[in-house]
């Protein structure tokens, strides 16, 4: 595979820095400029970060090193520059959508971390290994916007990343009629640590604007379908949702509940977790787990600590699997949130379009 240059929209913030460490070290992606907005511009990445930096590992040099651009004002620049970029800034919806097509309209391919785009029926959300079909709805989208190479795709919300890839082989198998799911998110989705948010500790905050409506509604169209020149939502399974905020900084729990048209065994669900895999896994794409569901057997797994980092952080880890007197089965799962769930994810998504040629001049 051929090496593309990229750009990082949005670089200061938790899930740009995220994005730095994975195309530091990435084999086909080699980040060339960094943007954000006008207060940082002009400054060097590191200085603009500054003590906000919160990752674990330090901050690549190289990528430390790039002066900062204006995302809004310097497009034209970034453009003669990258092959495509990443985009995670903190904007209004409105703001976002319109900052996205002028960068697909001035040709860059976005893939975007954002949820602005995430309803619009021309625009694919992916999870690389449920629905990777849906970014043959680009040509059509591309047409409407009047460009050659220019083209949004986003990843879905962090807040199903784990769930949904679990209930995903099942509905394909026995027809998933309804869940509930509950989840109990890190702060690290909110974009906070332990020391910038010291009121979460011994806390549980039982309300995240708009995630209870992303984790119902963002599923019909993962599971939706290609017609004519838009993706038409789904209408099942019936899926509703809680989300809480939890004080773990990193990885997302989710308990779930299902019911099926056709009941499987407890012995057809844990083999069809450990068969699946998709196309990320066929094509051994870099950022790809090999073994994308893991099911433990132990009564205490998965948990955040142990668990969040299983294959780099990209696979679901799953466990306790039982029936229920109300629905048919339930189970717990757990994925990282800004690795599977956030940067990670849209990495994964830029792999499967880099090797479908979407990317190509």
């Amino acid at each position: 595979m051929k090496k593309f240059n990229v750009g990082i929209i949005g670089a200061t913030g938790m899930v740009g820095q995220r994005f730095t460490l994975l195309l530091s070290r990435h084999p086909w992606f080699n980040v060339v400029c960094v943007a954000a907005s006008a207060r940082s511009a002009g400054k060097k990445l590191k200085d603009a970060v500054g003590t906000k930096w919160a990752m674990t590992e330090p901050m690549p040099e190289d990528i430390g090193n790039l002066v900062v651009l204006d995302a809004e004002k310097d497009i034209d620049k970034i453009a003669e520059q990258v092959d495509f970029v990443f985009c995670a800034v903190n904007m209004k919806k409105d703001e976002i959508k319109a900052l996205e097509e002028k960068y697909a309209k001035a040709e860059v391919p976005v893939v975007s971390n954002n949820s602005a785009h995430r309803h619009t029926d021309d625009v694919p959300m992916v999870i690389p290994e449920i629905n990777p079909e849906h970014i043959e709805i680009i040509p059509a989208q591309r047409k409407r916007l009047g460009t050659k190479r220019g083209f949004i795709a986003v990843k879905s919300n962090c807040s199903l990343q784990s769930y949904v890839p679990a209930l995903a082989p099942l509905h394909d198998k026995y027809k998933v009629t309804k869940a509930l799911a509950c989840t109990y998110q890190a702060i690290s989705g909110a974009g906070k640590t332990f020391e910038t948010w010291p009121e979460i500790l011994d806390n549980v905050i039982p309300y995240i604007g708009g995630e209870e409506e992303k984790s119902e509604q963002e599923p019909m169209k993962i599971w939706g379908k290609i017609v004519g020149d838009k993706i038409v939502d789904a209408t099942e399974p019936n899926i509703t949702a809680q989300c809480l905020r939890v004080p773990v900084s990193d990885g997302h729990t989710a308990a779930v509940f299902v019911s099926f048209e056709k009941k499987p065994t407890k012995e057809e669900i844990l083999q069809a977790w450990k068969d699946f895999a998709g196309v990320p896994q066929e094509m051994q794409l870099p950022s790809a787990p090999k073994q994308f569901l893991n099911y433990f057997e132990e009564n205490d797994r998965p948990q955040a600590r142990l668990d969040r980092n299983l294959e780099g952080g990209m696979a679901v880890s799953i466990g306790r699997l039982r029936e229920d007197s109300q629905y048919d089965y339930k189970f717990v799962c757990l994925s990282h949130n800004t690795l599977r769930g956030a940067a990670g994810g849209a990495v994964l998504l830029a792999e499967l379009l880099a090797s479908k040629g979407y990317f190509d001049r």
